[in-house]
């Protein structure tokens, strides 16, 4: 689709910002509505633009992992969300981490200052005739659209539920009981404050974890086991405490490379805190997904070392999530199967994270712009990747030419990880860690090609060998 005409981008989160930015900056006019603040969620508390509730944390930006891959080739394509991103970054080891508020503000000003959006503070409650149309809605889709969506593409819905970690005021905390250090012994004085616990206050604080009153199933939604799925890396740690007694200690609460200088010891288990803000005046408690009543996490939490006085700037919570089944319903060029010029993107396709949900608003953007790929991503790269999760049908070929069957499998969203990509052609000496470096390697040079022949807009975004001169640090 090639044409000029308005494009309508229903949500305003990153991935309906991303489109609406990059397709504004390609010379096409953009209507982007957005429901808050007449409309609240639950979740945010902002009307800003690409608000960031689960996390601050964009993930890793080295180059030799999955997380840090996509980010290059966002960058190469020139995403201005995640350009943003590295404007507004804090401390925060090998992770792309955030202030918040400032984040979300630049956002929404480079949007309300873009000539080429009108911003539209209104609720889309149903799939509208324009077109094209982009539903950037996220996991927080509202109801009213997600039925009338359900209504057009005859597809069931799958749902899951992701809890939100507490943040806590700095004043109110005893650092005189951390001590700073990222896990891995990465050099340096480490970004994050860790809390020691002993074993027995480890076995105590779970303890209290599994007695805790939780937030009953909220009523019509969480009760409806149809439409529910667990997802593992969001999964409250009440939850996680059911799995074994020792689940914490070697998930958020691993004290791998840590080691306190006060007693030049490994701890039991660790807390770790990230910085909310460049101020250092907030702080996120990390894997501390909750769906305990707001009671009982002040309770429970104030057991933990230096935090008997701890006050809380917002407490965990648990908030509705919906994805579309995109192996079913999803279009080679992104759009729906059963709705042409309708371009569901961002997390409601099933892709998890904040950089995935970016890139997939980019993606959609670039095949609403003016020159359209000639061709998907390799799934080599860290973008194709990703599509040949959602859509893999589009990758996979017979020897005729044909697309093979798809394999009956029930689809869950994902983050990107190396388990994506495809294996390499040939054995690689060195182990895991030498294998890994091949696969960059590819993608590296596979997405030069697609970029270059397939793929780059007029005037939009670097070519690799000039990435040197965006002065954004990836490591």
């Amino acid at each position: 689709m090639t044409t000029r005409q308005p494009v309508t981008i229903v949500g305003g989160g990153l991935s309906g910002v991303e489109v609406a930015l990059t397709l504004s900056q390609s010379g096409v006019p953009v209507v982007l509505y957005e429901m808050r603040p007449r409309t609240e969620t639950g979740a945010h508390k902002t009307a800003d633009l690409g608000e960031l509730v689960c996390s601050n944390s964009l993930k890793s930006v080295d180059p030799e992992t999955p997380h840090g891959l996509l980010k290059e080739e966002l960058q190469i394509m020139g995403s201005p969300v995640l350009l943003m991103a590295f404007e507004c970054r804090i401390p925060g080891g090998g992770a792309l981490v955030v202030d918040r508020l400032r984040f979300s503000r630049a956002m929404t000003r480079a949007v309300e200052d873009d000539p080429g959006i009108t911003l539209v503070r209104e609720r889309v409650d149903r799939i509208v005739e324009t077109r094209p149309l982009v539903l950037a809605t996220g996991p927080l889709t509202h109801p009213v659209i997600t039925e009338d969506l359900l209504r057009h593409i005859g597809s069931d819905r799958l749902s899951f539920y992701d809890a939100i970690s507490p943040v806590v005021e700095a004043d109110s905390l005893d650092f005189s009981r951390f001590f700073r250090a990222d896990r891995y012994g990465t050099p340096g004085e480490g970004d994050y404050w860790n809390v020691p616990l002993t074993e027995e206050e480890y076995r105590t604080f779970c303890s209290e974890l599994l007695g805790g009153e939780r937030v009953p199933p909220h009523e019509g939604v969480e009760d409806r086991p149809e439409v529910l799925r667990a997802f593992e890396a969001c999964q409250p740690i009440e939850s996680l405490v059911e799995k074994g007694p020792d689940t914490l200690a070697f998930g958020p609460m691993r004290p791998v490379g840590l080691i306190n200088p006060k007693t030049g010891t490994i701890p039991f288990a660790v807390v770790q805190l990230r910085a909310e803000d460049a101020d250092g005046s907030a702080y996120n408690l990390v894997g501390f997904q909750t769906k305990l009543r707001y009671s009982e996490q002040e309770r429970i939490f104030r057991l933990l070392p230096g935090f008997s006085e701890v006050r809380f700037l917002r407490l965990g919570s648990l908030h509705r999530n919906t994805f579309l089944d995109a192996p079913a319903v999803l279009r080679s060029d992104l759009s729906l199967r059963s709705l042409p010029g309708v371009y569901p993107t961002g997390q409601m396709v099933g892709v998890e994270g904040y950089t995935e949900s970016v890139a997939m608003g980019h993606l959609t953007a670039l095949f609403l712009g003016p020159r359209p790929p000639s061709s998907l991503p390799p799934e080599t790269t860290a973008v194709g990747a990703l599509l040949r999760a959602l859509m893999p049908d589009a990758y996979r070929k017979t020897p005729s030419g044909e697309s093979g069957e798809r394999k009956a499998v029930p689809f869950c969203p994902m983050n990107l990880h190396f388990g994506l990509f495809p294996s390499l052609p040939n054995r690689v000496r060195g182990g895991k860690r030498e294998r890994r470096r091949a696969m960059i390697a590819r993608a590296r040079k596979d997405f030069e090609i697609w970029w270059k022949e397939s793929a780059k807009p007029e005037g939009r975004g670097p070519d690799p060998e000039e990435k040197k001169s965006l002065g954004i640090a990836m490591a």
